[in-house]
């Protein structure tokens, strides 16, 4: 799909980042694993989207989430969670990290803007302090409460576990 930039293709999204720039146009970044796209990752987006004129979301790869989130994880192939992104409407270009974090795609693109969510610090958002000595901003999105792709998977895990109980028990 276009605009989705795998780890190896980061030379040609600096190109683009460059020309939106060139143009006059600010780049805004946020990222995450977006495994099973919800409403409050929706809301980030439109709120990250409303911050400039392009929005560029980091991805963590299949890799990354794994490592992060541990078995089972992601839910999603990276390529239906980058498309699902790119179909919201909300993203101008979607780009593939393996790493934890985004610490490497940051300096690279050099985005003006960088947002995350209201469950991080100012101290604690990876990348940061680069984007805010290059003369960037870094907001926070108030999150929404109940929405988490972990916490929405660890709750149908217990209710499928509560149904199958339920089974064996009436049987």
């Amino acid at each position: 799909m276009k605009n989705i930039f795998h780890t190896t293709e980061w030379q040609r999204l600096l190109h683009l980042c460059k020309k939106w720039k060139t143009e006059g146009e600010a780049v805004v970044f946020t990222n995450g694993c977006f495994d099973g796209l919800h409403r409050g990752h929706l809301a980030l987006l439109d709120f990250a989207r409303e911050q400039g004129e392009r929005l560029l979301v980091g991805l963590n790869s299949d890799k990354s989430v794994h490592g992060l989130k541990g078995e089972g994880r992601p839910v999603y192939s990276g390529e239906k969670r980058a498309q699902d992104i790119m179909q919201s409407g909300f993203a101008d270009a979607v780009v593939f990290f393996d790493e934890p974090t985004p610490r490497n795609i940051i300096s690279h693109i050099q985005p003006d803007i960088l947002i995350k969510g209201s469950d991080y610090s100012m101290d604690t958002i990876v990348g940061a302090d680069e984007v805010k000595a290059r003369g960037g901003k870094v907001l926070l999105f108030p999150r929404i409460a109940g929405y988490s792709s972990s916490d929405i998977l660890s709750k149908r895990r217990k209710e499928n576990r509560k149904q199958k109980n339920d089974k064996v028990l009436s049987r």
